[in-house]
């Protein structure tokens, strides 16, 4: 099985909200990447709008439908009601739940999965009766991420930055990577699919999908545009693909 890579625009989109004007334009990247194969677009439409904003959203939308419609489109946020609303009217190919407050500066940990579990049933009921897969965040917990599974999600998604944190650790990155392999084999016992993302790079995703041989997709942002400033957009997405397993057929 070969994991998936879906590019998060939100630090694009974070460069673009500097001035007041419509470049580096979200549409135009997407483009990009898509064309160089990657499996996906992810974006995390966030109250304040500090990068992605709501028309990004719908616009994103019509390019996949419009010119890729065999690629995914992942929107991602805290299930509130607005977040909700936009879901249901773009219908995308998956809606990840993350439990984010408004003042964090990025995700930065998974659900409490039984505290939860009633907010969590409800918006993952309606979002299946539109066929849009539900992944939620979770941490590398493996007591507590099979409660996925019973809050109605099809996927969860390791939350993945303990681990890239460790880049210059190397025996704390082995010991989060247990953490991380623990959790993904107790998600996929329970019949769940599996994401990962947060602080991921061309470095540490090749033993990540190692050891987590049945992970469907990544989803990484900030790490690749990054990596963009130097290769470019599309010669980072062949990089990641590269270390996703999924290298490009020349």
């Amino acid at each position: 099985m070969t994991c998936k890579l879906s590019v998060n625009l939100n630090a694009v989109a974070m460069l673009r909200n500097r001035r007041d004007l419509p470049w580096p334009s979200l549409v135009d990247i997407g483009r990009i990447v898509l064309k160089a194969g990657a499996y996906g677009l992810t974006v995390h439409p966030r109250p304040d709008e500090r990068h992605i904003r709501r028309s990004d959203v719908y616009d994103l939308a019509k390019l996949i439908e419009d010119e890729f419609p065999d690629r995914e489109f992942n929107i991602e946020g805290y299930p509130d009601d607005r977040f909700v609303e936009i879901v249901e009217e773009v219908v995308p190919t998956q809606a990840t739940l993350v439990p984010d407050d408004p003042s964090q500066a990025t995700s930065d940990h998974g659900w409490d999965f039984a505290a939860n579990m009633e907010l969590l049933q409800s918006v993952s009921a309606r979002f299946s009766l539109k066929n849009i897969r539900v992944a939620m965040f979770a941490d590398a917990d493996s007591d507590t991420v099979f409660l996925a599974k019973q809050a109605g999600a099809d996927r969860v998604e390791l939350y993945t930055g303990p681990y890239g944190g460790a880049y210059d650790d190397a025996k704390l990155a082995e010991k989060e990577m247990a953490k991380l392999v623990a959790a993904g084999m107790m998600a996929n016992q329970a019949g769940l699919g599996l994401n990962a993302g947060h602080d991921l790079t061309v470095d540490n995703l090749p033993q990540l999908v190692m050891g987590l041989p049945f992970l469907d997709e990544v989803s990484i942002g900030h790490c690749i545009t990054a990596d963009a400033l130097v290769y470019g957009f599309a010669g980072s997405v062949v990089r990641y693909r590269a270390a996703c397993g999924d290298p490009v057929q020349s």
